[in-house]
């Protein structure tokens, strides 16, 4: 199994780690541990170098495959030999970028459950702008006007953030941990990742975030749509 190092500290930017199997269908390795998170959630895989005996591999991304991390690499790239070490670097502007987003878009999931109780019914994210959907009847532009301002008052708040990784049954004794309209969970998943905004939000997720809302930046709600009776996508940018 590899080590997901992304998981409690989203900071570390370099790790050094061991080829442990291949996978030529794939086209790639698995690592003993890494810091490239591989894409979910909505969440984009993080981007980067991977290097062998200071040569780079060809990385083109992060991804699962039956329950395993894997790094894949471009095709005229011969795969390392097992055993062997590497040293991987992620792009960090990039990360960072998504972390703001992906911490922003927990501000945002967690004013609309507290203030409207509204769900989430699905979102995407790339570096700083996103779209979330919600279970919304109506939506105006003077609620849009009175969620951006209370997002950003979150955000100016100051609120750390705090990750935990918890036992499935303990995890789910937490009220309200599953914020989607539907549970994406699978069964098999014995631990939960958790991350709470200290005083807002809490709830079930695998990406990365910053240490604090300061970190963020400003939201800005730049357009909303209807897209359905009790569907409605809210847009968002976020600005240094």
């Amino acid at each position: 199994m590899t080590k997901l190092l992304y998981q409690l500290d989203s900071y570390q930017k370099e790790f050094d780690a061991e080829v442990i199997q291949r996978n030529d269908e794939l086209h790639a390795v698995q690592l003993d541990k890494t810091c490239f998170y591989p894409g979910g959630g909505g969440q984009p895989w993080d981007t980067g170098k991977l290097l062998c005996n200071d040569a780079e591999l060809g990385f083109t991304r992060a991804r699962m495959a039956n329950g395993e991390h894997w790094h894949c690499l471009t095709a005229e790239q011969p795969l390392p030999e097992t055993g062997s070490s590497v040293h991987g670097m992620i792009d960090w502007e990039n990360r960072y970028r998504l972390m703001r987003t992906h911490t922003a878009m927990h501000i945002l999931c967690g004013v609309i459950f507290r203030d409207y109780g509204a769900l989430v019914t699905g979102g995407d994210m790339q570096p700083l702008e996103a779209r979330m959907d919600f279970e919304f009847e109506s939506m105006t532009k003077e609620l849009v006007a009175v969620i951006e301002e209370a997002v950003n008052r979150e955000v100016q708040l100051g609120h750390p953030i705090q990750v935990k990784i918890l036992p499935r049954a303990e995890a789910f004794q937490i009220p309200d941990l599953i914020r989607t309209k539907i549970n994406l969970l699978p069964e098999h998943i014995s631990e939960i990742r958790t991350v709470q905004i200290v005083g807002l939000d809490l709830q079930a997720d695998g990406g990365t975030h910053v240490a604090n809302t300061h970190e963020v930046g400003k939201i800005r709600i730049v357009d909303y749509k209807s897209k359905g009776k009790i569907n409605k996508r809210v847009y968002v940018k976020i600005e240094d």
